[in-house]
């Protein structure tokens, strides 16, 4: 999880919550002893409060930690201070997208599956700048740092270490022209050449697939430390849902488990792509 704030003040929360849960505590009962109100236990266990290294100390004192735990701790809480590449572009990155950014940064795997565009891990500048100016109404330098941000994303798939990723686009994502037809021929051609990398893994859900699980667009991030376990990350227009619970987590996995059987193989794919670019570029 080097290198991403968002990441590590996730981190920090789940050792906080799991401390408290082991001794039995709820947080109104943590709050009182240390004087502190619930509410602020439950901010610091859900990365929402700002951790001092003096509250490190007062939780560690009261639940008993070693030394060596408290100074992890710590550590975390210092480098979750710390502010990540995006966090330069300013009010043009909402804060709920922010969130998303600092995680995928951290992943060391992303299965996605995308019913309507293209995955913005894949897209080109074009195409990101004509469904920026659609979607919202935005100025042409929020578009301009939108897209800014959209691009230097794409440079964690081809950057050591890089991560996994496996993606399901369905075929409407792939006939729906976005700006023009010349902007989806190279945006296909961006797929394609995406799709040859090592670590990614790109298939077509076609239209005639038939019935598969109706969740929308999402995303499942893995990550390389097993006390870091799985998200689902659902995007909307104006925000997004983070699902962690093992029961939301294991439902989006079979689900995503079900579009890939569904959707032609990664070779028929390709060809089935390059077939739609040729359209794209009478």
């Amino acid at each position: 999880m080097a290198g991403s704030p968002t990441a590590r003040r996730r981190r920090l929360a789940i050792e906080l919550k799991k401390l408290r849960e082991e001794g039995g505590f709820t947080c109104n009962q943590v709050g009182k002893e240390l004087d502190w109100s619930g509410s602020k236990v439950n901010r610091l266990e859900t990365g929402l409060g700002r951790v001092q290294p003096s509250d490190i100390d007062a939780l560690c004192r009261f639940y008993g930690t070693s030394t060596e735990l408290r100074d992890l701790l710590k550590a975390f809480a210092k480098e979750s201070k710390t502010k990540g590449w995006w966090h330069g572009h300013g009010d043009a990155i909402p804060g709920w997208f922010s969130v998303y950014v600092g995680l995928e940064q951290a992943a060391s795997d992303l299965r996605s599956y995308q019913g309507e565009f293209v995955p913005g891990l894949l897209q080109t500048s074009e195409y990101a700048t004509a469904l920026s100016r659609a979607s919202a109404d935005r100025s042409e330098d929020e578009i301009r740092s939108l897209v800014e941000v959209r691009m230097r994303r794409q440079q964690l798939l081809s950057t050591a270490p890089s991560p996994d990723l496996w993606t399901v686009v369905h075929e409407s994502a792939l006939r729906h022209v976005v700006g023009s037809r010349p902007i989806m021929a190279a945006q296909i051609e961006r797929i394609l050449d995406t799709a040859a990398l090592r670590n990614v893994t790109v298939q077509v859900l076609p239209f005639d697939a038939g019935a598969y699980p109706a969740t929308g667009p999402f995303t499942i991030l893995g990550f390389p430390e097993q006390e870091d376990p799985d998200v689902v990350y659902r995007e909307g227009l104006t925000d997004s849902v983070y699902l962690e619970s093992a029961a939301d987590v294991s439902l989006y996995t079979k689900a995503f488990d079900h579009l890939r059987a569904l959707a032609l193989s990664p070779d028929r794919s390709a060809s089935f792509m390059h077939a739609i670019l040729k359209e794209h570029s009478r």
